[in-house]
């Protein structure tokens, strides 16, 4: 399995087969499910994970999983990284390198717009615990270059953003904090998935998914995953999945990694439902306007085309009344669901309001908040663009339109 697990095959190949292989004693073909908590190890090891740096097998499930493994290779695989650790959700996974990389004294320069649940762990939590955070526009370089302090030790990117999709430049913003002496770059890439873009490549140290969303696919799975340097994540797994505790179950990890399957072909299509609905957007009357990557109208399409291989399913768009055109959806729509979360094999879209985004989560004022309003006006519907057909999502938009 070596030239799959490294990487030398193609996405598709990879996404299947990574990580996997006939097992040995059954001759199963498909990953076994492996839903123990602890093995019986084959030599005697140390009680404490710190004493079992030696040993390759597995003892208890909080350390490793042989399912939970799997996917971690299959993950490493297809972002071209060193290693992977999964854990419960998205946001255990960006608690874990947070708190697993930062300590009291240090400086965090993370993106103003991104997920709310990361946006309000960095501005209500890390500074409890002695963590300076100075939140920037991360399209802007020089934004963040005049951020960087002598004790700054990471630098957190979301591109594309959420919600309002805007994108940073990754191999830029890299070359720059590593020439200024920021330790780690650190890239939540979970709106472009793998197939999308590959960070590390771009000179990322460290990489964020939400599998939740594309990666897993169809909403019925919860995970994380942090992506880097095999030493590093050997040091975070000691200490935020043994220690915090925040590991992600094997049933979870067996549904994400048949999810991972159809990763690349799925992204395909979503594109493609993107672009052609995206277009009708643009053109209804009621619509002021349509954020999408790979639009030629995105303010940054270049960027986009330049960084990303696939523009992925996600877009925004804005109307004269979002709140009204939200209650009708709720009534009135039939294929596309009124719900949160994004990158499902189904459509959903949200309303998302600038004002109430402002109060409970960026507290942006003055330009932080201009730049925003620049994409997001008085409030964007974050839209995920599903597997249906085009046809029949259009025509569900002009139900409520």
């Amino acid at each position: 399995m070596t030239d799959i697990t490294t990487g030398k095959l193609g996405p598709s190949t990879m996404a299947i087969h990574a990580g996997e292989g006939i097992d040995a004693v059954t001759r199963a073909s498909s990953p076994n499910l492996a839903m123990s908590v602890t093995f019986a190890p084959d030599e005697v090891t140390g009680f404490s994970a710190r004493n079992r740096a030696n040993y390759e097998g597995f003892v208890y499930a909080r350390l490793s999983n042989p399912t939970v493994k799997q996917l971690e290779d299959k993950l490493a695989a297809l972002e071209g990284s060193e290693s992977c650790q999964c854990y419960a959700s998205g946001m255990a996974a960006s608690h874990a390198l947070m708190l697993g990389r930062l300590s009291q004294g240090d400086h965090l320069i993370i993106s103003d717009t991104n997920y709310v649940g990361t946006a309000e762990l960095v501005r209500d939590s890390l500074p409890r615990f002695g963590i300076a955070v100075t939140p920037v526009d991360t399209s802007d370089t020089q934004l963040v270059a005049d951020a960087i302090r002598p004790e700054t030790k990471m630098l957190w990117i979301e591109t594309p953003a959420n919600p309002i999709m805007r994108l940073s430049d990754v191999a830029t913003l890299a070359q720059l904090a590593h020439a200024k002496g920021v330790r780690d770059v650190a890239v939540d890439s979970t709106f472009a998935s793998p197939i999308g873009l590959n960070p590390i490549a771009l000179g990322a140290d460290f990489v964020i998914h939400s599998l939740t969303k594309y990666i897993g696919g169809h909403g019925d799975a919860m995970g994380g995953a942090v992506l880097g340097r095999k030493a590093d994540l050997n040091a975070l797994n000691l200490e935020a999945s043994v220690h915090f505790g925040g590991v992600l179950s094997p049933f979870n990890a067996w549904l994400i990694m048949r999810g991972a399957a159809t990763l690349p072909i799925r992204m395909r299509a979503h594109q493609e439902n993107a672009i052609k609905v995206a277009a009708y957007l643009e053109t209804h009357p009621r619509v002021r306007r349509v954020f999408y990557p790979g639009l030629a109208s995105h303010p940054q399409h270049e960027l986009a085309r330049r960084q990303m291989r696939n523009f992925s399913g996600m877009m925004t768009f804005q109307v004269e009344d979002g709140e009204a055109l939200a209650r009708r959806m709720v009534e009135k729509l039939e294929i596309i669901h009124y719900a949160v979360s994004l990158g499902h094999h189904r459509s959903l879209v949200y309303w998302i309001p600038t004002a109430a985004l402002m109060r409970s989560t960026f507290r942006h004022e003055g330009d932080s908040l201009r730049r925003y309003r620049d994409y997001a006006g008085d409030g964007v519907f974050r839209f995920s663009i599903g597997l249906e057909d085009d046809c029949d999502i259009c025509a569900d938009l002009d139900r409520v339109l």
